[in-house]
């Protein structure tokens, strides 16, 4: 059976009609960058996130941008996140002129490791960006005190955590800003790029509509430069229509990791195979953008190539951290630097998880894997 990482037609195709009649709207509005659509998603993205503000953007990745452009941070600026995450969150700090400062993960979570916070403060330090790894909450609190010691900003990377939870506290609403992702693979995806910023200030609400807008205050009026981070109305519509289904779409990326859970144990395969887990010390609602096992024993990418070649697909999250990427040479990092991070690229490897796979699916996959680490 072939089983793919991540298959959106079944999704599609149960919300075909709505969508449809929103795009024929739309089309004949003309109506295509900001407007109603765009307010409408926004206030129902800040109520399901529990914040008082939401702006959408262009993208999860001009999400953190612009976040920290309202804030000013630049050029002799230093901003604390971890080193394992997408690409986007320390390309941000470096597109505003910033400088990235690592922390390493918690082994359990692969969210930052709050201990390793207080070390990483500098007289130059502006903002922590603690990530909400593969759907699962950071432990926020002692990030928070330690931001709130040194007034330091707290932007969340909550772009692949949309309805995660961290004691009963959805991600988004706890730090200063929270920065999300409807990419087409995320567990509320649009139909092409589309992000959003949270956040509980009036007036960082404020800035964040003028600041996406270049600036502009009133039309050719630019009190700051800000750039093109508009949110298109059709994807916001796209949103609109999604979003009521989100919280069933989560419980059932639960359930499969549950049933997972069950495949792996019968299967006697715990001793190869590390599976996700939740959060030891502090209550969590992990909504599994990604189900990612950890592979003993250095099999990660001869496993990887054998499900490939029987059509099974899994994906690894992420190859190498980016303390080592080549275009963040100049900072120094060098390999030792943050094992954690280190050992988790080395050995992480994502499985299907999204709501509409079924339990031969998963099976397939258990069973794949127990034959090829026998």
């Amino acid at each position: 059976m072939s089983v793919p990482l991540l298959d959106l037609r079944a999704q599609y195709a149960s919300l075909k009609d709505e969508f449809m009649r929103e795009i024929s709207e739309i089309c004949e509005s003309q109506h295509f960058i900001l407007g109603p659509k765009v307010e409408k998603f926004e206030q129902e993205a800040a109520a399901y996130c529990h914040s008082k503000y939401a702006t959408g953007v262009t993208s999860g990745s001009d999400a953190l941008i612009i976040a920290l452009m309202v804030e000013g941070i630049g050029a002799g600026d230093e901003v604390i996140t971890t080193p394992f995450t997408f690409f986007a969150t320390v390309g941000a700090i470096v597109r505003v002129g910033a400088t990235p400062v690592f922390a390493d993960i918690d082994p359990v979570t692969f969210n930052i490791d709050p201990s390793s916070l207080e070390s990483k403060v500098t007289n130059r330090t502006r903002a922590i960006i603690p990530v909400h790894l593969f759907g699962q909450a950071a432990d926020m609190d002692p990030v928070m005190e330690v931001a709130r010691r040194h007034n330091l900003i707290v932007i969340e990377d909550a772009c692949q955590a949309i309805g995660a939870e961290y004691k009963g506290r959805r991600v988004g609403s706890i730090g200063d800003y929270g920065a999300f992702s409807f990419f087409p693979s995320k567990n509320l995806g649009c139909f092409g790029d589309g992000g959003l910023v949270t956040c509980n200030d009036p007036e960082k609400a404020r800035l964040l509509k003028i600041f996406r807008n270049h600036g502009q205050s009133s039309t050719y009026m630019h009190e700051y430069v800000g750039g093109n981070f508009r949110l298109d109305a059709l994807q916001a519509a796209i949103l609109s229509i999604k979003l009521p289904h989100l919280d069933s779409w989560s419980e059932a990326r639960q359930a499969n990791a549950a049933e997972y859970r069950e495949l792996f144990a019968a299967a006697g395969l715990c001793d190869r195979i590390e599976l996700p887990r939740e959060a030891e010390k502090y209550p969590v609602r992990h909504i599994y953008n990604q189900f990612c096992i950890r592979v003993k024993n250095g099999r990660r990418d001869e496993l990887l190539a054998k499900l490939r070649e029987r059509g099974i697909g899994c994906a690894v999250y992420y190859p190498l951290s980016l303390h080592l990427q080549p275009c963040f040479r100049a900072l120094g990092g060098k390999a030792g630097d943050f094992p954690v991070s280190e050992a988790a690229s080395a050995e992480i490897m994502a499985l299907p998880i999204y709501p509409e796979s079924t339990s031969a699916m998963r099976k397939e996959v258990v069973d794949a894997i127990a034959e090829i680490l026998k």
